[in-house]
């Protein structure tokens, strides 16, 4: 079946210049010349890593879900389970597991691709794959990950897919990577069903890079 597909497309970057670097993120100015009128432009980018998420499924048809302290936003949002690709030469489908594992402290012997998503196209790179993962199994306490900062306050739960859905189209959870993985898994639930999901290894164009290692962008 064919359906909508987003476009490859790279207008020329007369000139490029790195504006701020922080701790995850950097900012880079492009300017843009368009191809269609000749016309340049300034365009700021958040160059970012890029992330993985998991809506973990149980047997019951329940989504684990944490809570931590968000300062950028002061909430303490409901989220999956989700971190950096900020481990060198890491696959993302094994970031993917690293963060279930350190953040729900579960592992999952069954995996696919759920969907991908670039958060805002309009102002930063950031590309997140989020993962389904089924067969779950709920390590021994002695192997509990310690998490710090924000972390060392991280709640987690298990919540039915459906009130999940249920509340996002409520407006009760706002993070965008739960709201999309919610709806994916509950249309892919009802649809073909998981297992006609994408494999772990499916090509991602926006974010086919060795963790660590983003390429820059090149200009034209």
């Amino acid at each position: 079946m064919t359906g909508p597909r987003d476009e490859p497309l790279s207008w020329p970057v007369a000139a490029s210049a790195t504006r701020f670097e922080g701790r995850v993120v950097s900012v880079r100015s492009d300017t843009v010349r368009s191809p269609v009128d000749g016309s340049e432009f300034v365009r700021d980018v958040v160059v970012h890593p890029g992330a993985v998420a998991v809506v973990a499924v149980d047997d019951h048809d329940r989504v684990l879900v944490v809570r931590q302290y968000r300062h950028p936003v002061g909430l303490r949002p409901v989220e999956l389970p989700a971190g950096l690709r900020d481990v060198a030469g890491e696959p993302p489908h094994e970031a993917a597991a690293r963060e279930l594992y350190e953040e729900g402290h579960i592992e999952a012997a069954e995996w696919r691709v759920l969907a991908d998503l670039l958060t805002s196209p309009g102002m930063t790179d950031e590309a997140i794959r989020v993962f389904l993962a089924r067969g779950i199994e709920t390590l021994p306490d002695g192997d509990r990950f310690a998490g710090e900062h924000e972390e060392a306050d991280l709640g987690v739960e298990w919540v039915p897919l459906d009130d999940l859905v249920a509340a996002v189209l409520a407006g009760d959870v706002q993070n965008a990577t739960l709201c999309a993985g919610a709806l994916a898994a509950r249309a892919a639930r009802d649809g073909a069903g998981y297992d006609a999901l994408r494999p772990v290894d499916a090509p991602w164009p926006a974010g086919d890079w060795p963790a660590g290692a983003r390429p820059a962008r090149s200009g034209g």
